[in-house]
């Protein structure tokens, strides 16, 4: 009797068919079923396991692997933990490659030891690169393979204390029927590695790839099988790179980091909030300084707006900046202020390659669009912190005390907030209560007013 066919299964919902059609019957996305893994049978013994108290396994002396970017070592806690798996995520060109190049080059020269199997380029490609970000003399090896089982018993006999594997979208394992890139065959390679890595105590890079949409690629497990997921962002034709850690078991996660991209590398930079703020320039229409605090430091970001005439449908677009809450900001805007905008065209976007996706850019969102509709400049020293709502109304948020303590550091001394707002000594607080009183702010504010 023949052998049953292995079953497929949806990268959407996780359905099982017998065989390979273009859409699933259970979600009806199509081109979603893959081959899965054949489970090999059980061999009936039962294995036990004894549990250990907490205190006899915490290690005694341990010390993170320090990776020589200070933006970076902020971003993951300290450094890389031994015995963990991250997982570093962008789309092409990003910069994926140099920064775990640079990392194993640094771990090399501080005598931790580095390995790199490297599934997409040659040794020479990646011996270039290496020598290029100064790591011709490092101890770095490579093992230039995409074969999954090549790839195991190299983390099983090397002293390397981190280990990059680019990419593991690539690694193939000959016994299973998948196609290379395929869900079986990235979970499997993942899951294989990890095991080894944790087992030795080995730092474990896995360099990954998003799709077109900004999502990861691969199957929604492997983000579970990490301990850490990192992400860089950024426009492939400017220097400025984003790196967040959007999972993190060993410390807190949403933590940013800004780096530059040179011919040398990646470098950190060591004072962001006042790097942005001096790229901003003059004081212009549609510009306005905000604050972000989504991790442990506080970030000065520039909102930029531009408001023209629509010649058609009013068109709404966002970079950097939620369109769906831009589009919902412009509506309140034009319900409780009758200004014409929801009759234009408008365009917003957070400076530095940054996401500003929390509601305490709400009010900067806003006083930008009416700068801009206006041709106002708000003075150059102003900053705007709050929320708004659906009623108009401008509501606290959440570390305002920090983030206006940072806007006054780099030198913002006249804040927009919501009414009761604590501000800095010598910051002038200007409260606003409903999105007329934030209109009635940017004309008080603009320099051309007075």
């Amino acid at each position: 009797m023949a052998s049953k066919p292995h079953p497929f299964q949806c990268t959407s919902c996780g359905a099982t068919a017998l065989r390979w059609t273009g859409q699933c019957a259970t979600c009806s996305e199509w081109n979603t079923l893959e081959e899965a893994v054949e489970l090999s049978a059980s061999s009936g013994a039962v294995m036990t396991a004894e549990a250990v108290v907490v205190r006899d396994a915490i290690p005694q002396h341990h010390t993170a692997i320090p990776l020589g970017l200070s933006e970076v070592e902020r971003v993951l806690s300290g450094g890389l933990e031994p015995g963990s798996v991250t997982l570093v995520a962008g789309a092409p060109g990003i910069g994926k490659s140099t920064l775990c190049t640079q990392l194993t080059v640094f771990a090399a020269a501080t005598g931790h030891g580095a390995l790199v199997i490297a599934s997409e380029e040659s040794l020479a490609q990646v011996a270039r690169r290496t020598d290029r970000l100064g790591g011709g003399a490092a101890e770095v090896s490579v093992l230039p393979t995409s074969d999954l089982a090549q790839a195991v018993a190299a983390l099983e006999t090397t002293d390397a204390a981190l280990c990059v594997v680019d990419s593991v979208s690539t690694m193939t394992d000959a016994t299973l029927r998948s196609l290379s890139g395929g869900v079986a065959q990235v979970r499997n390679a993942a899951e294989q590695l990890s095991s080894v890595a944790r087992r030795r105590g080995i730092a474990l890079l896995l360099v990954g790839h998003v799709t077109k949409d900004g999502e990861l690629a691969g199957p929604r497990a492997l983000e579970h099988l990490v301990d850490t997921v990192v992400s860089i962002e950024g426009d492939r034709h400017h220097t400025r790179r984003v790196v967040t850690t959007v999972k993190h078991r060993f410390g807190p996660a949403g933590e940013v980091g800004i780096l530059d991209l040179g011919p040398d590398g990646l470098v950190s930079v060591e004072d962001p909030s006042a790097t942005m703020l001096a790229e901003r320039g003059i004081a212009l229409p549609g510009s306005v300084a905000t604050v972000l605090a989504e991790g442990s430091r506080p970030l000065v970001v520039e909102i930029q707006a531009l408001v023209t005439p629509s010649v058609g449908s009013p068109a709404r677009v966002a970079q950097g900046v939620s369109v769906t809450r831009l589009r919902q900001l412009g509506a309140v805007l034009d319900a409780h202020c009758d200004l014409g905008i929801g009759r234009s065209d408008v365009f917003v976007a957070c400076s530095g390659a940054v996401k500003a996706a929390e509601p305490a850019v709400d009010v900067a969102v806003i006083a930008a669009m009416v700068s801009a509709f206006f041709g106002r400049a708000l003075d150059a020293r102003v900053v705007a912190v709050g929320e708004v709502g659906l009623t108009g109304s401008v509501r606290s948020v959440l570390a305002t005390s920090r983030r206006l303590e940072e806007a006054a550091r780099v030198g913002l001394t006249s804040a927009i907030v919501p009414p009761g707002t604590s501000v800095p000594t010598g910051v002038h607080a200007l409260e606003v209560a409903t999105v007329a009183d934030i209109v009635a702010a940017v004309t008080a504010l603009s320099p051309s007013s007075s």
